[in-house]
């Protein structure tokens, strides 16, 4: 949400009312950044992190701070948000998700800029198109990258052979390019196998193919474009397997029981390999991934931030310099399938070995070029709000049986009226 200085505290005001929320798991008093701080705070959730890394990080500066770090659960964004407003207890270090860090973007000034500390000397070991999501239109950036969320295609490699199709990954890769392509071979598969769908639901599909172009719902001049081409046709795409029969229209709550039995294909981030590993166990050695169809995507990840209240800016940006360094980040990966923002990891022992799960394949050698391709789009403040009424309308076509044409009407009225309430134009 795109917030003033004065709506920024109202929310967080009437967030705190309605929640009953109480948070002093920090110690910064809101003093603007005292330079001389020796006790540094630091607020992350569970999985943004690896734990044994921020363990060593405690080890490793303990010569000139003392590192404490709380895993915040519940609504992290809602308690964040509450804690900068209240201006006390403010972590001196913060982590952001990267659905969220958009909506911080308007009051940037609230965060300390990466680049007066020492981040732009550094930035080319990050992915590009990453670091400019966590930057304001001026130049100001306000995240430092900790994760991404490259995709690509996880498929059952048993479902496959059966099926007579050459199982290797690049062979996969090369059937199914374009989306078509894609459900082409969903059919054959299906017939195939009996009882088995391509996809688990449409929502996610949209999420992939929004994902796959350099434009999303709303323009740099704060212009509502979700009625327009590019919308349209991913909104086509997504739908296509629900016309097609190739839908397993699965929610979340049904995901873990379907993963191992009646999926063929699995759209996904690198991050879901671990979902899909934990939920399904006993088909160990039966997966593969491949190139996504129409090109890659990109699926969270995460950021670290110094709020402006933090008390010694300098030695909180070593620490996350550190934590956060190709060498750590490779480690994230091994230790909590954190896939890291910098391709320099990408060649690390810790990233490059087979991977049993996914028959001794290595990984790394789709989702590394699916990262170091993921398109650049501008992505406003407002447009996870605008977004949802396509996602609610595409569950309604599963669900209620809505015909797409009247869903896809319904969804883009919708947007309009929360962009309109959200100051898009």
């Amino acid at each position: 949400m795109d917030l003033s200085r004065r709506g920024f505290l109202q929310a967080a005001a009437l967030t705190a009312a309605a929640s009953g929320l109480t948070v002093a798991c920090g110690g910064s008093s809101g003093s603007g950044g005292t330079k001389n701080g020796k006790d540094l705070t630091l607020w992350y959730w569970g999985g943004a992190l690896s734990d044994k890394v921020v363990a060593e990080a405690k080890t490793h500066f303990s010569s000139t701070v003392k590192l404490t770090s709380a895993s915040i659960g519940g609504d992290f964004k809602q308690k964040l948000t509450t804690t900068i407003a209240a201006g006390t207890s403010v972590p001196d270090i913060t982590g952001i998700k990267g659905e969220d860090i958009a909506s911080f973007l308007p009051n940037a000034d609230r965060f300390l800029d990466l680049n007066d500390l020492g981040f732009k000397k550094i930035s080319s070991q990050y992915l590009d198109w990453k670091t400019k999501l966590a930057q304001t239109k001026d130049g100001k950036q306000i995240g430092f990258p900790i994760d991404i969320g490259p995709t690509a295609l996880f498929y059952r490699e048993d479902l496959f052979a059966k099926a007579g199709v050459d199982t290797e990954p690049a062979k996969v890769a090369a059937l199914v390019k374009t989306w078509e392509d894609y459900f082409q071979l969903g059919t054959e598969l299906q017939k195939k196998n009996p009882g088995t769908y391509l996809v688990n639901n449409i929502g996610a599909m949209f999420d992939m193919t929004v994902g796959q172009g350099t434009a999303r719902f709303i323009d740099k001049n704060n212009h509502f474009i979700g009625d327009q081409d590019h919308i349209r046709a991913a909104w086509t795409t997504s739908v296509r397997p629900y016309t097609l029969g190739l839908d397993a229209k699965i929610n979340d709550n049904t995901w873990n029981a379907a993963v191992g039995k009646t999926l063929l294909t699995e759209l996904g981030a690198a991050w879901h390999a671990l979902d899909i590993e934990q939920a399904a166990p006993g088909t160990k050695g039966k997966w593969r991934v491949c190139a996504m169809p129409g090109g890659p995507a990109n699926q969270g990840g995460s950021y670290l931030a110094l709020p402006r209240q933090c008390r010694n800016p300098e030695e909180a940006f070593k620490i996350i310099s550190w934590i956060l360094s190709p060498a750590n980040d490779a480690r994230g990966f091994t230790d909590a399938a954190i896939f890291p923002a910098a391709p320099a990891a990408y060649s690390m022992p810790a990233m490059t070995g087979p991977d049993a799960f996914f028959g001794g394949q290595k990984i790394i050698e789709v989702f590394g070029p699916a990262a170091k391709t993921v398109p650049s789009a501008y992505e406003a403040p407002a447009d996870a709000a605008v977004m949802a009424p396509y996602k609610t309308e595409l569950t309604n076509i599963e669900a209620k049986g809505k015909k797409p044409d009247d869903a896809w009407k319904d969804a883009v009225s919708q947007a309009k009226q929360i962009a309109r309430r959200q100051g898009v134009s």
